[in-house]
């Protein structure tokens, strides 16, 4: 798989990159630390270099099995992880990205990332200039390659890079859930920051394998994710029904179409999870495929059935 540089650094990252929020088990249903780093491997193997994982995920434990899974190869992967919106205090950060570290039995994270900005979810407000002062000196230490960060707004961002190098942007994008173009994204592209695309088949909706009626366990986040209730779930049906004859054409799944659409989006990759590793397998093969200037439009307008109905609020689930 072709990389491509993330933001202005010499860090090289795939464009579909491998999600590990599920291999926390935390807020997720079925889930199998020996299927976990097994499909971990399998993208690799699939040419997926790029793992996106998170200290908050399992309270460690996705990092765990990214290593346990990885580690015989580190030099050849890339490891983005994100720091807590609890943990933005100068020493916090500091401790914080040392646990990280040895989670993943590394000297290096090749992106550190502020998960969610300072007061999200109840958290104590820190100023992001404190966060960032942190950032920066991991960053002369070696200890991190490259900042980015998660669940930004475009001030929110710009704010962060008065302070610092941003080279990355993490927010939920894709073909149904859309809010960061009219956002972040222009920023983004005049800046040459990177986007890390997450939820990038809108949680499992895009692979089009959730029927009309599906009920998700309550205990799985998903059932509380808005694009899988009532009217908007309906939609995402029928406009799912519009993009198969496109995906037959390309002989490809529709997940493999959504994706291929949002990385060729301008700064776009994809943080795609799976949970088996012919479902990693699988979203390694979306960055073969070619989509024309005209395909591209129709799966846009397509994808707009249901995009359109949300307002501005990027947060996509009703916790």
């Amino acid at each position: 798989m072709e990389k491509r540089c993330l933001g202005t650094t010499e860090v090289q990252i795939t464009p579909i990159l491998m999600g590990t929020w599920q291999a926390g088990k935390r807020m997720w249903v079925g889930i199998e630390d020996a299927d976990s780093i097994k499909t971990i491997r399998a993208g690799f193997e699939a040419g997926i270099t790029t793992i996106d994982t998170a200290e908050v995920y399992g309270e460690g434990h996705s990092e765990q099995i990214v290593a346990e899974a990885l580690s015989d190869v580190r030099d050849r992967v890339e490891y983005a992880t994100k720091v807590f919106a609890n943990h933005l205090k100068y020493e916090q950060v500091i401790q914080a990205c040392e646990r990280s570290l040895t989670n993943l039995k590394t000297d290096y994270i090749d992106l550190y990332q502020i998960h969610w900005p300072s007061g999200a979810f109840n958290s104590e407000i820190v100023p992001i200039e404190e966060t960032m002062s942190a950032l920066n000196l991991l960053k002369e230490q070696g200890k991190i390659r490259a900042i980015g960060v998660s669940n930004f707004s475009s001030a929110q961002l710009a704010q962060a890079a008065s302070y610092g190098r941003i080279d990355s942007l993490q927010p939920p994008y894709s073909l149904f859930w859309r809010q960061v173009e009219q956002d972040a994204l222009p920023y983004c592209i005049e800046h040459n920051i990177s986007i890390l695309a997450y939820s990038p088949l809108a949680q499992g909706l895009l692979t089009g394998k959730f029927a009309a009626g599906h009920q998700f366990d309550p205990a799985d986040n998903r059932a509380k994710n808005k694009l899988f209730q009532g009217e908007n779930f309906e939609l995402a049906q029928q406009a799912l029904e519009k993009l198969r004859p496109i995906a037959l054409l390309h002989n490809c799944t529709l997940a493999q179409l959504a994706l291929a659409w949002l990385i060729a989006q301008p700064q776009a990759n994809a943080i795609a999870g799976a949970r088996y590793p012919q479902q990693a397998q699988d979203n390694a093969l979306a960055a073969q495929i070619q989509l024309s200037a005209a395909e591209l439009a129709e799966i846009d307008a397509i994808g707009r059935i249901v995009s359109d109905r949300f307002d501005n609020n990027p947060i996509m689930w009703e916790f």
